[in-house]
């Protein structure tokens, strides 16, 4: 081997022993990720430290630093992994860094309280191996992404790197290649998932002098950066895959577009190539094979559209980047009128290892329809953002909430978007569909390119839709009428909805005009365009009539729908900045009134509300909300021990006219109030021998006292509403003689029957359902647990009330029966200050 040109297998051997021979000598490696994530939280100052300690312990001999591609955990950048304990430390700054190398390589410390935390199991996990985040994971397009030096072609070779190439190049011929892919099954990653060997067939049959294979790395879908992760941590798979794929179908020549806002990716590659060069690994008698094969990269402007092959084609030789019409397809006419193949950087990162394990082997991964293994982009409202790859078919549930720790701030999972601006939603119903092409597009999604963004319940999907398509219109490249014309209109319909103006068949004609579209237009961005919107309106109609209709955004997003962000979310809309501004200034009784406009139960809200508003709180993007809840209490608890200076409500005359309501709940209550105010003789005919429904029986005395509930009932009486107590419509009454003796009747019995699981012993000795057992606690008193042990199934609001009654019932032991994590449950939780409570948090119990 000469001047580290590699002439052979022999020579590859060689390397990677040479190379390990040198790794051997060191006790320690110290891996610091260089992905773009940790490079923007400046992972060079950790290096640097890094460096500067190891350097001042006296521990360079035994101890590698290098800088590696992306590890994947970009939520919690800077990181640095240390083997071979493989631990794993997260957000690190250079103070942390100096303390992790002298505790860790110098004193065998693990500083634990820096290592990588698991928000679902709530505490710190020190291994990489034991991080559900990575153990979940299956790797093959990212397996050196984190592990290897970038920069050394050293690294790659030891890790069998261009040994596939050596295979393809020496032992097969291109047909023997194509048939190794096509045994496993492998389809284009880019987001079609056209089967690669029939690709690769095509150009290979293909009758031409010059033949091309070009890399698409104009990864421009918001909210995706796979392709950018595998060329900046691991170029020399990417240059393996495309030397594969020329032998494969005969080309000389490859090109690699990516785009210019990647200059990182862009370095790397670049010095990734003139490495190849250097060994011999491209250009002329590659291994001596005599196949010839060089790279070059071409710079793409940004343009969306050149993700389209033909556009992109078009790019590559200076033209304006627009699609061409097809057929001829690039196979048959391509770069320069000749044949020409394209694969995205994800597709040829999984080549190499396909051809050095077998297709068979890359076809046991994956469902029957879609093989292998698919990287992920995880972004959005998700804990643990980042790069993952996981085999086809996982469930779309288990890689946001099992490897991305599910969403951030506890809030609820509202959709997820898939396949980038064209693709479409996924929604809580089907979290347990698999992540295969057909299956999600009989969701009416695509795989896409590996863009997932979770949202939350805080997202507006009008306004989502209205995104991409603003994305769309501006990336259109114009040249069909359909693409160009449909989606500006398909825009300025959207904007009008989410500010206000929004008519009746607006979602009739966004939907005539997206499938008009995905009929008509010239290519497949454009056929696709349409995907979010049509996706949106499938599953979140709901919220398109809302807009339209009643000018209301429930997610309090688009700013012409709503005065504040808390009064938009409570269920009531009870002025929350007016009453507050009263409390301000000391008019208590005042604030009281006005909050008893919308809502004449402040008392029992200001004790068992779950707070919605409080979590849209615009302060709480500073320190902490409002303590919205418990000011509406301060005010209701005012108010009844000023009672003198209580003033009644303003009540219109008696207009004659009288309504029967059954049942004295929450609703019956409120609307018995309301009318009455407004002039109706009002009679509610209740079952049981107290008012308040639920709210006497179903929540516990020490979260809702009775002489509360009772105060807040008589403030409703005094308004003139007669309550007709123990007295059952249809037994003590009948139902025709309510209705005849009124104008009309409001049906608000509620439901107060027990959800029943339906499972064998669900009607066993000494099983109660929660509402059941509630209700005797709270109104009959017939229950004794002294010294009993209690165990409660379930985690919403019923289940913990049950357990923390049981315990001031007198139980010895109560134990909460849940299937998934602690935080998980459904149950509201609030806010503790005591410091026993881990996380500043505790339960409802």
């Amino acid at each position: 081997m000469e001047h580290n040109h590699v002439n052979s297998i022999k020579d590859l051997i060689k390397i990677r022993e040479d190379y390990e021979r040198e790794e051997w000598r060191f006790s320690h490696q110290v891996l610091v990720c260089g992905g773009a994530g940790c490079v923007s939280s400046d992972c060079r100052a950790i290096s640097e430290a890094a460096a500067e300690t190891i350097k001042e312990l006296g521990l360079a001999e035994n101890t590698a630093l290098k800088e590696t591609g992306c590890m994947g955990t970009c939520a919690v950048g800077p990181v640095m992994l240390i083997m071979p304990e493989g631990i794993f430390y997260t957000k690190l700054t250079p103070q942390s860094t100096r303390e992790i190398i002298k505790a860790h390589i110098a004193e065998g410390r693990v500083l634990e309280e820096h290592t990588f935390y698991d928000n679902v199991l709530r505490t710190h996990v020190p291994k990489m191996e034991d991080i559900t985040f990575f153990k979940e994971q299956l790797r093959i397009a990212l397996r050196n992404c984190g592990v290897i030096a970038y920069d050394d072609i050293r690294a790659y070779i030891a890790k069998s790197g261009y040994m596939a190439a050596a295979k393809a190049l020496l032992e097969m011929d291109g047909s023997g290649v194509i048939a190794e892919i096509k045994k496993s099954g492998i389809r284009g990653r880019g987001g079609a998932g056209f089967p690669t060997a029939v690709k690769w067939e095509a150009g290979r049959r293909a009758q031409s002098e010059e033949k091309y294979i070009v890399c698409n790395a104009d990864e421009g879908d918001p909210g995706a950066f796979m392709d950018r992760s595998i060329l900046e941590g691991d170029p020399h798979t990417v240059i393996e895959g495309m030397l594969i794929g020329g032998r494969a179908i005969g080309a000389n020549m490859g090109y690699v577009y990516v785009r210019a806002e990647y200059p990182i990716a862009v370095e790397r590659l670049k010095a990734a190539i003139e490495q190849a060069r250097e060994y011999g690994l491209l250009g002329k008698d590659i291994l001596g094979s005599g196949f010839d094969f060089d790279l070059e990269i071409r710079i793409g402007a940004g343009a969306f559209v050149c993700g389209e092959e033909t556009a992109l084609l078009n790019s590559i030789e200076g033209k304006r980047g627009e699609p061409r019409p097809k057929p001829p397809f690039p196979f048959e006419n391509g770069l320069f009128g000749a044949p020409t193949i394209i694969n995205n950087v994800e597709t040829l990162a999984s080549i190499p290892p396909i051809l050095l394990n077998g297709g068979d082997w890359y076809a046991g991964f994956g469902t029957e329809q879609a093989k292998g293994t698919k990287v992920f982009a995880l972004a959005g409202d998700i804990v643990n953002t980042g790069i993952v790859e996981v085999p086809i078919g996982m469930p779309i549930g288990e890689i946001i909430f099992r490897i991305g720790g599910g969403m951030q701030n506890d809030k609820k999972f509202k959709a997820a978007q898939i396949g980038g601006p064209s693709g479409g939603c996924i929604t809580e119903d089907n979290l347990n569909a698999p992540t295969d092409y057909e299956s999600l597009t009989l969701l009416g999604a695509i795989m896409g390119s590996g863009g997932l963004i979770s949202m939350n319940e805080e997202t507006c999907m009008v306004d989502t839709a209205r995104y991409f398509m603003e994305f769309i219109q501006e990336e259109s490249c114009g040249k069909c009428l359909a693409c160009r014309v449909g989606t500006k209109r398909m825009l300025e319909i959207l904007e009008n909805i989410t500010q206000g103006r929004g008519e009746e068949g607006d979602i009739e004609l966004l939907e005539e005009l997206g499938n008009t579209i995905k009929d008509t237009a010239m290519c497949g961005l454009g056929q696709t365009a349409p995907n979010p919107v049509l996706s949106t309106i499938r599953y979140f109609r709901k919220e398109y009539e809302e807009h339209i209709r009643n000018k209301y955004c429930r997610a309090s997003v688009c700013a012409d729908l709503f005065i504040s962000p808390c009064e938009n979310t409570c269920p009531a809309n009870v002025n929350i900045p007016g009453y507050l501004s009263l409390i301000a200034t000391g008019r208590f009784m005042d604030a009281y009134n006005l909050i008893r406009q919308e809502n004449p139960l402040p008392a029992i809200c200001g004790r068992i509300c779950t707070r919605p508003c409080e979590g849209r709180c615009r302060r709480g993007s500073v320190d902490e909300p409002v303590a919205i809840c418990d000011l509406k209490r301060f005010v209701a608890d005012y108010a009844f021990k000023n009672e003198p200076a209580y003033v009644h409500d303003v009540v219109f005359p008696r207009n004659g006219k009288s309504v029967a309501i059954v049942g004295a709940g929450a609703s019956g209550l409120t609307c018995g109030y309301y009318l009455s105010r407004i002039g109706y003789e009002v009679d509610i005919y209740e079952a049981e021998a107290v008012a308040g429904g639920v709210l006497a029986f179903g929540i516990p005395e020490y979260r809702l006292p009775s002489d509360v509930l009772q105060h807040e009932v008589n403030t409703i009486l005094k308004e003139g509403v007669h309550l007709h107590l123990n007295t059952t419509v249809g037994k003590d009454i009948e139902f025709r003689d309510v209705r005849n003796g009124h104008d009309a009747v409001y049906i608000a019995t509620g439901t107060q029957f027990p959800q029943r699981v339906n499972i064998p012993g669900e009607n066993l000795k000494g099983i109660i359902h929660g509402v059941t057992f509630l209700k005797n606690v709270k109104l009959y008193k017939s229950i004794n647990l002294e010294g009993q042990t209690v165990a409660v199934i379930g985690g919403g609001n019923t289940a913990i009330d049950s357990a923390r009654s049981a315990l001031r019932l007198g139980a010895a032991k109560v134990i909460v029966l849940y299937r998934r994590t602690a935080e998980a449950m459904p149950a509201y939780r609030r806010r503790s200050k005591r410091p026993c409570m881990r996380a500043s948090r505790s339960w409802s119990w």
